[in-house]
C-alpha cells in the first residue's frame, strides 16, 4: 500500500478519540482516526455503550469548538444540583444530603448528561461532514516508529501513514502508549461497576444523585423521560463479586435490590435497559508524551467514576493539545509542543486522580465506624462555605 501523509493519526476511536478528531479536523488540520472496533450508535443495538457522560462546561467548549454541541444539544439533560446522600447507618436510608447547586458558583448547570451510544452517534456523523478528516472503523495501530521530523504508523488494512503528530486515544491498555516505552501507574480496588438506564415515578428534577452506604457509590443521572416516564443512568460500583452477581441476575430481583440501595429516593426503580461491567482502576501515565507522540484520555489517566471527572479531563487534554497546535502550527508534534503539552496538564491530573482516589477509598468503607467518619467529613465540608465553593469550581474544572 503506498504511504500516506497527514498532519495527526489519532489511535482509537472511542468518545475522546473522535471528539478529538473533530476538533483537530474543524481547526483545519488533516486528521487520520482509526479503532478496530466499528462504533455502536444505536440504543438498542447489540455492544450498545449504556453508560452516559457528563459533559461539564469547559467540555462543552471543546464540543462547540469541535461542532458538535449543536448536534448534542438537544439530547442533552441539565446537570443543575449533584446531591450527595451519605445512608451508612444501620439501614438503607438517608441520613444526611447535601447539596451542591450550580447557582452558587455559576449562572450555568454544571454540565448536561448524554448517553455515550448517542455521543457516538452525532460524533460519527460530524466527522463525515468533515473532507479532511479520515475515520476508519475496523482498523487498529500496529506499529509506531519515530524520528525527530514525523511518525510513521503501520495500520492493520496494510497502509504506511505518516503523521507529523500520534495521538493515542486507545484506552487503558494503549498499544501507542507501550509502543512509545511510556510507563503507568496503576492501583486496583477490587471493585467492578455496572451501568444501566432505569425509570422511575419520582421526577429527578435535573438533580444528579449520588448515594453512598458501603463498596462505592450508587449514582443516578438524569436522562430525558423514556416513553412518558422520568428516567436515570445508573452506575452502581460495588465489590467486585457482588457486581458480577447482579449483572445476571433475575430483572425482578435486581430492580428490589437496586431500588433498596437506591433508598426509595426515586420510587420503585425499573430496568430500562441491558446491564454492562466495568472493572474500576485509578491508572496514571508516568508521562504524557513521547517522541511525535501525545497522550490523552484512558491512554494517559483513568479514575473511578466519581464526579464526572473522567472525560472531562479527556477534554481538558484535547483542549490544551489544541491550543498550542493553532499557538504554532509549524511546530505541530515537535518536541517542544509536547514538552509544553506534558507540562501544562501533568500537576493537574495527578491532583485529580489522587483526589479521586481519595473519595472512592472513603466510599468503600464497610465498618460502621469508618462511615460515621465519611458522614461528619462530608458535613464539616459542606458547612465551611469558602471550602465547599472551591470543591464546586474544581469540580467544574474552572479553577
Amino acid at each position: 500500500m503506498p504511504d500516506q501523509n497527514w498532519d495527526i493519526l489519532i489511535s482509537g476511536g472511542g468518545i475522546a478519540g473522535l471528539t478529538a478528531a473533530a476538533a483537530f479536523g474543524t481547526a483545519g488540520f488533516s486528521v487520520i482516526c482509526v479503532d478496530p472496533a466499528p462504533p455502536v450508535t444505536e440504543r438498542d443495538a447489540a455492544g450498545a455503550d449504556m453508560r452516559t457522560t457528563a459533559m461539564l462546561q469547559p467540555a462543552c467548549g471543546v464540543l462547540e469548538t469541535a461542532g458538535l454541541w449543536n448536534r448534542l444539544e438537544p439530547f442533552a439533560s441539565a446537570l443543575q444540583i449533584m446531591r450527595i446522600v451519605d445512608a451508612g447507618g444501620e439501614s438503607p436510608e438517608p441520613r444526611i444530603i447535601k447539596d451542591f447547586n450550580a447557582s452558587d458558583v455559576s449562572d450555568q448547570p454544571f454540565g448536561w448528561n448524554l448517553p455515550n451510544w448517542l455521543l457516538r452517534r452525532e460524533m460519527v456523523a460530524r466527522l463525515a461532514e468533515l473532507p479532511n478528516v479520515d475515520f476508519r472503523p475496523g482498523t487498529r495501530t500496529m506499529s509506531l516508529f519515530t524520528r525527530e521530523g514525523e511518525a510513521r504508523v503501520g495500520l492493520s488494512d496494510g497502509h504506511k501513514v505518516h503523521a507529523r503528530l500520534v495521538i493515542a486515544a486507545d484506552g487503558r491498555g494503549s498499544s501507542m502508549r507501550q509502543a512509545a516505552g511510556i510507563d503507568v501507574k496503576t492501583r486496583r480496588y477490587g471493585q467492578k461497576a455496572l451501568a444501566f438506564s432505569v425509570t422511575h415515578p419520582v421526577p429527578h428534577e435535573n438533580v444528579s444523585t449520588e448515594i453512598h452506604r458501603t463498596g462505592g457509590p450508587f449514582t443516578l443521572v438524569p436522562l430525558p423521560d423514556r416513553d412518558g416516564s422520568p428516567s436515570s443512568a445508573v452506575v452502581w460500583m460495588d465489590d467486585g463479586p457482588l457486581s458480577q452477581r447482579r449483572s445476571t441476575m433475575d430483572i425482578a430481583a435486581f430492580e428490589a435490590e437496586m431500588t433498596e440501595r437506591s433508598c426509595h429516593l426515586f420510587g420503585p426503580l425499573s430496568l430500562a435497559s441491558p446491564r454492562t461491567l466495568w472493572p474500576i482502576i485509578s491508572q496514571q501515565a508516568t508521562r504524557l508524551s513521547g517522541e511525535r507522540l501525545a497522550l490523552i484520555a484512558e491512554a494517559a489517566h483513568v479514575v473511578p467514576p466519581i464526579g464526572a471527572q473522567g472525560l472531562n479531563m479527556s477534554l481538558a487534554d484535547t483542549a490544551t493539545l489544541l491550543a498550542l497546535a493553532q499557538e504554532r502550527p509549524e511546530g505541530l508534534g515537535d518536541r517542544t509542543m509536547l514538552d509544553t503539552y506534558h507540562k501544562a496538564r501533568y500537576g493537574d491530573i495527578s491532583l485529580r486522580v489522587q483526589g479521586i482516589d481519595v473519595l472512592n477509598r472513603a466510599s468503600q468503607v464497610h465498618s460502621p465506624m469508618l462511615r460515621d467518619l465519611r458522614a461528619a467529613g462530608l458535613n464539616a465540608l459542606y458547612t465551611m462555605p469558602a471550602v465547599r465553593k472551591t470543591l464546586m469550581q474544581m469540580g467544574l474544572g474552572v479553577k
